[in-house]
């Protein structure tokens, strides 16, 4: 035995991720009719997963202006920095000191923010539960001890604000605590603004340190009502984080396009910040993809582009209000409580359903969804939805 051969037979073996398993079980069901419940991709009314217009037209001006392709150092571009940051935190960002850099997706932008964390290992990250099943991996991987506060009963297709409120004013000064800025994943529950303040009364009176993950701004209620929450929490505390993906505002899924910002302190405070940032992202991916950020930049300056993309992203967010409708009342012929759905956001909804349940489903059915009952709404044509729902609906806990 070489010592190459004993060096990788030494390795841990690695659970497949759950999701990317499902894909691949997805694309080898030779079943016609079969149905993707999973992958979190908005989908058009073809089954498709569009590239959005202002898209198009921004990378055709940047295919008849960009004249380099050199790197553009851990910090990102400046420009994508500041447009984004107007675009996520609005004119004036709220009267707070912002900055940041740009990231390989809001996932780069998480872990980035998880490295800065963990530098004060006594620090522990509190999450809501259930939750997006990278987050708790993230955290866990620089070493953070990890606090969970219960977010949502899946019986009652209901938030647990009084719960959450109650583990969140035993928690820590210092303390990080992660939320999702609009359209829950994996559950589609929403906030209200009187749950926010209620949220930014314990951060300030606790000092906490708010983390928020923002991935799905505009396909909730709107732009800026998608960040009302978000902002109302980052006026209350002394400083923040935010992790700010655009695969799904943009469909930039594959560029992985993201930012890390932080929030409030003095600019040199800031600063300190950002290049803590920046050498995270230097030893470990050194420089962030250009292109994803030149789209969004060039979309984000430019009057025209960006009304055509704001459009087009409000008729992806009444589509999937629409699918929401139609899900609910299918539904609710049989399960009134899931009509809840209807007053859900964004892609995903989380149903009672065991993982037992799940895989019966994907058997008899061909219908693929995680073993945690979560359905991507943005997957479902208008037209599936009555079978999909009446396929899925006696397998409901």
């Amino acid at each position: 035995m070489t010592d190459a051969t004993a060096f990788l037979d030494g390795l841990a073996e690695q659970k497949p991720d759950p999701l990317l398993e499902l894909i691949a079980k997805f694309a080898d069901d030779p079943r016609s009719g079969k149905v993707d419940l999973g992958v979190g991709v908005y989908r058009d009314e073809t089954g498709r997963t569009p590239v959005m217009k202002a898209v198009k037209l921004a990378e055709h001006h940047l295919w008849e202006t960009q004249n380099s392709k050199s790197y553009i150092g851990p910090e990102g571009d400046p420009v994508f920095l500041q447009a984004l940051a107007m675009e996520v935190f609005g004119e004036g960002h709220g009267g707070k000191q912002v900055a940041g850099v740009q990231t390989p997706g809001g996932t780069g932008a998480l872990r980035l923010a998880a490295e800065l964390l963990a530098q004060q290992r006594k620090r522990k990250i509190w999450i809501g539960t259930p939750t997006w099943v990278n987050h708790h991996a993230i955290f866990s991987a620089v070493g953070l001890q990890i606090g969970n506060y219960r977010f949502f009963d899946i019986g009652k297709q209901a938030v647990l604000i009084d719960e959450m409120l109650g583990t969140l004013q035993q928690a820590a000064p210092g303390d990080a605590v992660l939320f999702q800025a609009s359209c829950h994943n994996p559950t589609g529950a929403a906030l209200s603004q009187q749950n926010w303040r209620d949220i930014a009364d314990i951060v300030a009176r606790n000092g906490l340190l708010p983390l928020f993950d923002s991935a799905y701004q505009g396909l909730g209620r709107g732009l800026q009502q998608d960040m009302a929450g978000m902002m109302t929490v980052l006026e209350a505390a002394d400083e923040a984080m935010v992790a700010v993906s655009c695969s799904k505002s943009f469909s930039l899924y594959r560029e992985r396009t993201g930012a890390a910002y932080l929030i409030g302190g003095s600019r040199t405070s800031l600063n300190k910040g950002v290049g803590n940032l920046a050498s995270y992202a230097r030893t470990s991916y050194s420089m962030p993809p250009a292109h994803g950020a030149a789209i969004v930049a060039t979309i984000l300056q430019n009057p025209s582009l960006r009304k055509a993309w704001a459009d087009e992203l409000d008729a992806m967010r009444m589509r999937m209000t629409e699918i929401r409708q139609a899900v609910a009342a299918a539904f609710g012929r049989f399960r009134p409580d899931l009509a809840h759905i209807r007053d859900q956001e964004g892609m995903f909804s989380l149903l009672p359903i065991s993982p037992d349940n799940v895989r019966r489903l994907r058997a008899d059915h061909a219908i693929y969804m995680p073993d945690s009952g979560r359905i991507n709404v943005a997957g479902l044509r208008i037209e599936d939805v009555g079978a999909v729902v009446e396929r899925i609906g006696p397998y409901v806990i």
